[in-house]
This record gives C-alpha cells, structure tokens and sequence, in this order.
C-alpha cells in the first residue's frame, strides 16, 4: 500500500459519454411522433356568420315607482292601481319587450311594491329591475 502514488487507471476520461443524449432524443421523438396526428386532427364546423349591421335600438325603459302613500307612477306620472295590469300587459307584448324598473319610497308599504312586482310577473314582462340609492358614508 503507498500513499501518493497515481495508477494508470485514475486518468482522466476524455470523451463524452452519449447514451443520455440518445435516450433524452428517442424519448423527444416518441412525443413528437405522438402529438403531431393529434394536432393535424380538425372538426369541420360551419360557424356562424357575422354581420356588421348595428343592432337595434335599446329597448324602452318602464320606470314604475310607489311613493309613501302607495301610489303608482307610470314614468312620474300618476296612475290608477286598476290600470297597472293592463298597461303592464300591453307593454308585455311589445316586441323588443321593454325594462322595467321599479323604485319604492323607503316609507313606502312593501306590500305595495309587492304588488307592483306581482303584476308585472302576471303582465309576462321578462327584465324587472330595483332601482335603489346608494348608501352614503
């Protein structure tokens, strides 16, 4: 046994082994091999023309509202609770068919906004809307 002594077999190794080149190609070629078909693989699906023509005009507002009282205003103007329906109903066939937005007083009943509310689900009108006042700080 010497210590210090170098053997020919501890010289440096001058080449550069390939196998983990190869393996890491082949492996990259299997990959390839299966995602290029899916990838060329297309549905034939007729879409849907689009147009350039500009749309409609917004459909007409309904502001509905009850005051304190109970009372019903079509677009701040009074009306009777006897025509509400019929309005509503008439305004339901309307094509488009127009929004409706229902303001209530905050003193007001809410048994009559309730019913303002059921008419105009009765009436078949579609795009109900509250229209309310933000809290302030």
């Amino acid at each position: 046994m010497a210590f210090g002594t170098q053997d020919d077999t501890d010289e440096v190794m001058n080449e550069i082994n390939m196998t983990p080149l190869v393996d890491v190609m082949l492996v990259l070629l299997i990959v390839f091999i299966i995602t290029v078909p899916v990838m060329k693989h297309s549905v034939n699906i007729d879409l849907p023309r689009a147009t350039s023509t500009p749309q409609d005009a917004k459909p007409e507002t309904i502001r509905l509202s009850v005051d304190a009282q109970g009372s019903y205003y079509w677009n701040e103007q009074p009306i009777a609770e006897g025509e509400l329906l019929p309005r509503l109903q008439a305004e339901a066939r309307r094509e488009p068919q127009p929004e409706l937005h229902l303001r209530g007083d905050k003193d007001a009943r809410y048994e009559r906004v309730a019913q303002a509310l059921a008419a105009a689900q009765r009436s078949g009108l579609r795009r109900i809307g509250f229209v309310t006042e933000p809290k302030t700080p």
